[in-house]
């Protein structure tokens, strides 16, 4: 089945993904190439209510160049699809919506880079939406669509896609926080033996959602307070909300980060104390050992007037004289240390 997808794609040069048909009286219909046009004229020519989702892969390079031929798509989408990753946002363009998405791929596996753009044009009639690496949001808004889900206008299918980025977001949260838990118990208990790289990447990880996922206060709060007239006041209430709950998620990403944090500092603190107390037991023996390297060092030297040499007793005498030295050595170490 999956083999069929891609040399279908391969073999179309539009580069559509999918295609469904949203009518209030009627349940979601699935839509090939040839049947997106004559619906979309019904539409526009208000002969049909509705509106029409079409889903590209930019990944096929003649995807840009058809939807520049056979669309109505702003300049401005195509202008957003080469400026790369940016920090989500919604903002109007003439009597449209155009919305930045970034999600994460659909194999997420907690790499920074595990990250893609979702690029959409909302109108009353059709919704676009474009992306060059398979999206886990997307892919969970079209299971969503195939179960039976009812959208009755654009913005809701929208409001729905973000609300499933946050879904998303909150999984990933969970995990993370589950890592982390483990993480701290071992800690607790004196097992760690995890390196400070490992909460390193997860914070990472959040740090680059969090960059890219937040949307941008400036462009969402102009389009909340002066939305196109095609936008009722029940849709902009949910579009409000969906983006309220996404803001609360990444306050609570936020805090996980600072958490993480200071795990990675106790890590730190722990292996510093570590490594001061092999330092010390190292000193302590250089120390006990210096006497004897004296001694041994100047009664090794082949000159003549090596006292004791002669004497019948020098030898005890000379170990006396060391174990002696030794004694009042780690004496004075044990003593400064008592006294930190």
């Amino acid at each position: 089945m999956k083999d069929h997808i891609l040399q279908k794609l391969s073999a179309d040069p539009s580069g559509l993904i999918w295609a469904f048909y949203f009518h209030k009286s009627a349940p979601v219909k699935s839509l090939s190439l040839s049947e997106v046009s004559a619906i979309s004229d019904d539409i526009a020519s208000r002969n049909v209510g509705g509106f029409v989702w079409l889903h590209f892969n930019l990944s096929q390079a003649s995807t840009e160049k058809w939807l520049r031929e056979n669309t109505q798509l702003p300049v401005e989408f195509f202008e957003a699809l080469q400026q790369g990753s940016r920090s989500t946002r919604i903002e109007l363009v003439d009597d449209s919506l155009l919305a930045v998405v970034n999600d994460v791929l659909h194999e997420f596996s907690f790499n920074p880079h595990d990250t893609s753009t979702l690029w959409l044009s909302v109108t009353p009639h059709m919704v676009v939406s474009a992306r060059r690496k398979p999206l886990k949001s997307v892919d969970r808004l079209r299971q969503a669509v195939e179960s039976g889900a009812r959208m009755e206008t654009s913005v809701e299918l929208l409001t729905h896609l973000l609300r499933d980025q946050a879904d998303v977001l909150i999984g990933i949260v969970r995990e993370t926080v589950t890592r982390v838990d483990k993480i701290e118990d071992d800690l607790l208990a004196e097992r760690l033996n995890t390196k400070r790289a490992n909460l390193g990447n997860l914070r990472r990880v959040l740090v680059r959602l969090q960059r890219l996922m937040a949307p941008e206060p400036a462009a969402l709060f102009r389009l909340l307070q002066r939305p196109p007239q095609w936008i009722d006041e029940l849709d902009l209430q949910d579009l409000r909300q969906s983006s309220e709950e996404f803001s609360a998620v990444l306050v609570d990403m936020a805090s996980l980060q600072e958490r993480i944090k200071l795990l990675q500092e106790e890590i730190a603190a722990m292996v510093n104390e570590r490594n001061s107390r092999s330092l010390y037991t190292l000193t302590v023996f250089t120390v006990m050992a210096l006497p004897i390297n004296m001694i041994a060092g100047l009664f090794g030297m082949n000159v003549a007037g090596i006292p004791l040499a002669d004497h019948a007793h020098g030898f005890w005498m000379i170990v006396s004289l060391v174990a002696c030295m030794t004694g009042i050595a780690f004496w004075a170490l044990t003593r400064q240390r008592r006294d930190r």
